[in-house]
């Protein structure tokens, strides 16, 4: 009886490759051991914090005026009156200058550190700036010592051209932060809240209404006054801008 010959199978197709396709299943290549097969990237490390100075512009621009405060107690009284009268915003020197006098005057204080605007500046700055951040407080700074100059220098060459006052005074000795501080101390009240703002502003313009009634120096103590209304114009400005290192999209 002749046997007939069982039929062979047809070949298994090559998987290797698709073994390749499925997680966990990737084979090293041919002639690499695991050992040497190329390790997987590290995770990318978190950026590091840098260490931001908290206050640039408050800490920058008191550096200054403690060198030119040690300038005025170290050199000669007649080089200092020199100084001062080249950086006096009066009628004179604003109507040749204007930027230059608007500029210097604002890099001297008027009665050295030991003057009590000097604290106030250093505490009010820095509030102000750690809430708007440096440029915002800039602007308030610039805008009540611009403004309030103004206000008080422009009437006083009126009066001149008038006959009103004598030309002396149109040289009158004029410079100093103090209008920067009190806009500065206007736009920060702003920001604080009722039971801090309320009693600031009646202690601050109370002080300037008494420095006012006294008389001594009446074109300043209006000066002051103007300058805190300008920081309290910039209520709704600086409410309105975003917080520094805030999300817009929080609204925050």
């Amino acid at each position: 009886m002749e046997r007939t010959a069982a039929p062979t199978s047809p070949p298994l197709p090559d998987v290797r490759g698709l073994l390749d396709g499925i997680p966990g299943q990737r084979t090293p290549p041919r002639g690499e051991s695991p050992a040497e097969a190329p390790a997987e990237a590290p995770a990318e490390a978190a950026p590091r914090r840098r260490n931001r100075i908290p206050v640039p512009f408050t800490l920058s621009y008191a550096a200054v005026l403690a060198v030119t405060s040690f300038l005025t107690a170290h050199v000669g009284p007649t080089l200092v009156h020199a100084l001062h009268q080249g950086s006096s915003t009066d009628v004179a020197h604003l109507v040749r200058t204007p930027v230059l006098v608007l500029v210097a005057s604002a890099l001297w204080v008027a009665g050295g550190l030991a003057s009590p605007f000097t604290l106030g500046f250093l505490a009010v700055l820095t509030a102000l700036e750690r809430r708007v951040g440096g440029v915002r407080t800039a602007v308030v700074f610039l805008l009540g010592h611009v403004l309030a100059t103004l206000a008080t220098e422009v009437p006083v060459g009126l009066a001149v051209l008038v006959g009103r006052l004598p030309d002396s005074s149109l040289h009158r000795l004029d410079y100093g932060i103090s209008f920067g501080v009190a806009a500065s101390v206007g736009a920060l009240a702003g920001l604080l809240g009722p039971w801090l703002r309320w009693p600031l502003l009646v202690a601050f313009g109370g002080m300037l209404l008494q420095d006012l009634i006294a008389f001594a120096d009446p074109m300043t103590n209006w000066g002051h006054l103007i300058a805190l209304a300008i920081g309290v114009g910039t209520w709704p400005w600086l409410r309105r801008l975003p917080l520094p290192g805030a999300d817009p999209r929080s609204g925050r």
